[in-house]
């Protein structure tokens, strides 16, 4: 991860691109579930899945879509907003990528920016939209500073 925050110290431009791989297990849903409180049938019950002509239990939407605040957190994006479309259900023990490419920056470091998110077999899963603000100057240096001691702060480092 630390090529992400690496850009980020740099300078992030449009037309940047970022991309991170995660397969998700039944685990993180049962847990995202207990943290959101969100127990819809469609991530528990197998009945209730084959009655919405699901191929089996799926992932919390809103799960998958988290990647992209990883790729946020690495580049030190603060996010005023962000926007999702669910394409296909993610099962457990899809492979999914999000790919994240900036498409505007202004003067004001203010920022935008659209997700893909594509599973193991190259199909579209999810698209988001993120607006925010990237690092200032500033930031940058502090960043930069952060990774000189070894981004204490950061695990993924």
């Amino acid at each position: 991860m630390s090529q992400m925050r690496k850009q980020a110290v740099a300078g992030i431009q449009a037309g940047d691109s970022f991309e991170i791989t995660r397969t998700f297990g039944q685990d993180e849903t049962l847990a995202f579930g207990d943290l959101t409180r969100d127990y819809n049938p469609v991530h528990y019950d197998q009945e209730f899945c084959a009655g919405k002509g699901l191929d089996g239990l799926i992932c919390h939407g809103l799960l998958v879509a988290a990647m992209i605040c990883e790729i946020g957190g690495q580049i030190a994006w603060l996010a005023s907003g962000m926007e999702f479309r669910f394409r296909r259900p993610v099962y457990f023990g899809d492979t999914i990528t999000c790919r994240l490419v900036i498409t505007k920056v202004e003067k004001s470091g203010r920022a935008e920016a659209q997700a893909t998110y594509t599973n193991q077999h190259g199909q579209v899963v999810q698209e988001g939209r993120i607006s925010g603000y990237l690092p200032s100057a500033t930031d940058r240096r502090r960043l930069g500073a952060m990774m000189e001691a070894g981004d204490p702060t950061n695990p993924l480092a």
